[in-house]
C-alpha cells in the first residue's frame, strides 16, 4: 500500500477493489470511499468513460494495455495524467478476477512538454 506508484484494482464488473495510499492522494478519495464504486462512472469525467472502458474491458478479456494515459480529475477538480498499465489478474484457477491497473503520475511532466 506504501508504493509510489498510483496502483488500482477493479473486479470483473469494474467495481473498484484495490486503491492505494499513491491513488487516494491523486484522487483525493480515500480507500474507504472508493472500493466497490464504478471505478469508469465515479472517476473518470465521461468525454474519457469510452476509452478508459475499452482498455479495462480489453484487459478483463485477457488483452493488456501499456503506457495508457489515464486522465484523472480529483475531488478538488485538479487534473492529472496517469501513464497505466492494465494489467489482467487471475485467480489460481487462471480464472479472470479482475484488473489491476499500475501508473506514473505523468500530470508535471505532460505540462513541461506543452
Amino acid at each position: 500500500q506504501k508504493a509510489n506508484a498510483p496502483i488500482f484494482g477493479i473486479d470483473t464488473a469494474g467495481r473498484v477493489s484495490e486503491w492505494n495510499d499513491k491513488t487516494e492522494a491523486i484522487t483525493g478519495y480515500s480507500k474507504t470511499e472508493a472500493i466497490g464504486k464504478s471505478l469508469v462512472k465515479t472517476y473518470i469525467e465521461p468525454e474519457n468513460r469510452t476509452s478508459v472502458d475499452e482498455v479495462l474491458s480489453k484487459a478483463l478479456c485477457g488483452i493488456e494495455t501499456a503506457n495508457f494515459e489515464l486522465p484523472v480529475v480529483s475531488k478538488s477538480g485538479k487534473r492529472y495524467t496517469v501513464l497505466l498499465n492494465a494489467t489482467t489478474r487471475r485467480n489460481s484457477e487462471g480464472q479472470v478476477t479482475g484488473v489491476v491497473g499500475v501508473g506514473q503520475d505523468i500530470s508535471e511532466l505532460k505540462e513541461v512538454v506543452a
